[in-house]
């Protein structure tokens, strides 16, 4: 008589709050050792370094047309592009697709930034700028969703009929500049989205 198969465990779910980015930014000025002991994702899903495995891959590449556009630049202006992969280490699947586009001109002056064997960057990208002396000022997330191409399917491991979340988050400097353009995959099925607003008093 056969067994039954085993029940698959449930997948990491995180949350994504829109306070991640004040929690990120204030994490920026700490000392090495705190900004190294937590990240984003940790934040978000209640894990711990140790239960995560992360890569990352740096390319040199141009701007599109898209990309220029956000940028404020020509054209074919020189772009550093970073694509990272966060897992928990039981799973197989990421728990996003994260590609980020830098300005390589803003961010030569510290060449450390453009050295991928320095992932992960204790601090993030809020500290990464810090060090170029550049402040985050604003955060501007748009969000669609829609059915996963084939490959998002297979990367993400989604069950059937999942959809994926499209982020593309554009950070702002204190002058108005765009310093970051984000375009973030991420899965339906295991992916909350939470929106708190803090008003003032009157």
């Amino acid at each position: 008589m056969s067994s039954s198969p085993e029940p698959t465990p449930p997948r990491t779910r995180a949350v994504r709050d829109n306070r991640r980015h004040q929690w990120e930014k204030d994490r920026a000025r700490q000392p090495l050792a705190k900004r190294a002991s937590t990240g984003a994702t940790e934040h978000e899903t209640g894990l711990t370094p140790q239960d995560l495995i992360f890569h990352a891959e740096y390319d040199d590449v141009t701007a599109s047309e898209e990309l220029a556009e956000a940028f404020g630049v020509p054209e074919g202006t020189p772009l550093l592009r970073r694509s990272y992969r966060t897992r928990c280490a039981r799973e197989q699947a990421p728990l996003s697709l994260v590609t980020s586009y830098l300005l390589r001109e803003t961010i030569a002056a510290n060449p450390e930034l453009l050295d991928v064997s320095r992932e992960p960057w204790p601090g993030g990208t809020h500290h990464q700028l810090h060090t170029v002396g550049i402040e985050i000022d604003r955060i501007e997330e748009r969000l669609t969703a829609r059915p996963p191409t084939a490959r998002e399917a297979a990367e993400l491991c989604l069950p059937d009929g999942a959809c994926v979340i499209l982020l593309r988050k554009t950070s702002y400097d204190l002058h108005g500049r765009v310093v970051d353009v984000s375009y973030v995959t991420l899965p339906g099925d295991r992916t909350e989205l939470l929106f708190t607003t803090p008003l003032e008093r009157w």
